[in-house]
């Protein structure tokens, strides 16, 4: 069957230049305008060719909304045609594009990056069928789980996902398959999370300090990017004005045309860096970093899971590398470290963040499956650690939303001497195309260390410090401050507001400023496949979780 490509909203002259790329390459091409996404969605294209003009961002609404529909089971493929330079290509991909080319295009390179768009076709479908394997094996789990039951009397061994520093991490799937079908206790014993490598030693330091390393990258990547978009618009302004001291009639009118577009490209880098900056001086501090940390019970017995230890003190490993564990013993109750952000709502110390960071196990499928096998998750503590503090706060739950992503602590002593943010859950004060400005703290402690500089996370992360150590270390040099991103709002659902400020692990509850300074939303989630796009709970909902 030939491959489907669907060309949506592209102009006459763009069309031609595609139709002309892709002619004879044995592709099943149909060009359409003004679909909307359950009209692609029907169609259901293995690649999407649309394009973005300063004069028409339809397809922007179009991208956004397709890579937030869950039924786009197929993985779509997005290639954008942009008119522009690498800004221009820059927000394409942030939107959520797989691929953006510039218009003119030569027609080989055009057709070249069709092509790479099913490079990795064949190893997504043996993907697929793993996964299928695999859930037909988690069957199988919980009659191990059973066996050891019976055959050990009351102790039980559990099946439970990876935990990493930053959160949940899905690794059911990948030791599943160390189940045996003879269900032997003695085989059933060695079903053992991993979660205690980093939280009790085993491989904890090299671990955060290579994480560390790669957060340290990223930042100087997304740095060096938005370096690079300014220093380009500025080369081609200087270019385009050489250029315009030889030329004449329409060669002038052309060139000082670019050379407007251009400007005001630079102007408005110039405009928005200052909303930005502003953001950060008067907010920064207001906006904290939670460290979460969650204990497990056996749901039979109430007895806390403990991760079994040898003489000296040492989680017992496996030949597989699975930590074992165990409800009898002295050793140390298994736990997660999950990270996240708040921000102070009102003086009387509320901070605002979200559902699924004040219960980690809410709506998170890996620690689902963990309760499924015999797990109960509870939270041991909150602590809230403010920029410029050499201390974090003990906080204790508020309330929870029940129709969005939203939840509450309240500081259990007076909060820091800072701007209270204001929320705005007006429609107006959210419109799409509008800068925005998000905090947070992505990565978690991985990216505090990494802004910090190898020697000082070397030093912190370096020695045997567990992660409570490392916080403490961190606040005590004041090494704790959020990462702020900006970026521009994509749409605006009647629940969800879609922005393509980047953040990661670690960001959600971070709050979503407008140019006004004004907190328009929450960041609660990253769009699947959406490269550095995200979205916010509108802040209508915080407002009425408050009153």
């Amino acid at each position: 069957m030939a491959t489907q490509i669907l060309i949506v909203d592209v102009s006459e002259e763009s069309l031609g230049a595609v139709s002309q790329a892709l002619s004879g390459k044995g592709y099943e091409i149909s060009a359409k305008s003004g679909l909307t996404v359950d009209e692609v969605l029907a169609i259901s294209p293995e690649v999407l060719i649309t394009e973005a003009t300063p004069s028409d961002l339809s397809c922007c609404g179009l991208i956004t909304q397709l890579r937030s529909r869950p039924e786009t089971e197929s993985p779509l493929k997005i290639l954008v045609i942009v008119h522009g330079g690498a800004l221009e290509r820059a927000r394409a991909l942030d939107l959520g594009a797989n691929d953006v080319i510039s218009f003119p295009f030569d027609a080989t390179e055009f057709a070249a990056r069709i092509r790479t768009q099913f490079r990795d076709r064949e190893p997504e479908e043996e993907l697929q069928a793993m996964l299928k394997d695999a859930v037909q094996k988690e069957r199988y789990a919980g009659i191990a789980v059973e066996s050891l039951s019976e055959g050990i009397g009351k102790r039980r061994a559990w099946l439970i996902a990876a935990i990493s520093v930053l959160g949940v991490v899905a690794v059911l799937a990948s030791f599943i398959s160390l189940i045996s079908l003879r269900h032997t206790s003695k085989e059933t014993l060695q079903l053992r999370a991993q979660i205690a490598q980093l939280n009790y030693g085993v491989g904890q330091q090299g671990d955060l300090l290579r994480r560390e390393e790669q957060a340290r990258d990223s930042l100087s990547a997304e740095s060096r990017s938005a370096v690079g978009t300014r220093e380009s618009l500025q080369a081609q302004s200087k270019s385009l004005r050489m250029k315009m001291a030889s030329a004449e009639g329409a060669d002038f009118n052309s060139l000082q045309k670019q050379l407007k577009d251009t400007e005001n490209q630079l102007n408005l880098l110039e405009s928005e860096g200052r909303i930005a900056e502003t953001v950060v001086r008067d907010y920064g501090p207001s906006v904290c970093l939670l460290h979460v940390v969650v204990e497990f019970l056996d749901q039979a017995s109430g007895k806390p899971i403990r991760v079994v230890v040898d003489s000296l003190g040492k989680p017992q490993v496996d030949k597989n590398g699975m930590v074992q564990l165990d409800t009898e013993g002295s050793g140390p109750p298994l736990r997660a470290d999950i990270f996240g952000t708040g921000f102070l709502a009102n003086r009387e110390g509320v901070l605002l963040t979200n559902h699924h960071v004040v219960e980690p196990w809410w709506k998170n499928d890996d620690m689902q499956q963990l309760i499924a096998h015999g797990a109960s998750a509870y939270v041991l503590t909150y602590e809230a650690y403010f920029p410029g503090r050499s201390q974090g706060i003990p906080a204790k739950l508020g309330q929870i939303a029940t129709d969005a992503d939203v939840a509450t602590l309240k500081l259990e002593s007076p909060p820091p001497h800072t701007a209270v943010l204001s929320l705005d859950g007006r429609s107006s004060a959210t419109v799409t195309g509008d800068p925005v400005v998000l905090m947070g703290y992505p990565t978690g402690i991985e990216g505090i260390l990494a802004r910090a500089g190898s020697d000082v996370a070397e030093k912190i992360a370096g020695g045997s410090q567990d992660v409570d150590q490392i916080m403490v270390q961190l606040a005590e040099q004041k090494l704790i401050r959020p990462t702020t991103t900006q970026g521009h709002i994509g749409d605006v659902l009647k629940s969800e507001i879609v922005y393509d400020a980047a953040t990661t692990s670690g960001g959600s509850g971070g709050p979503l400023f407008n140019r006004d300074g004004k907190v328009i939303g929450i960041n609660f989630a990253i769009l699947n496949g959406f490269g550095g796009s995200n979205l916010a709970v509108p802040a209508r909902y915080a407002s009425e979780l408050l009153k």
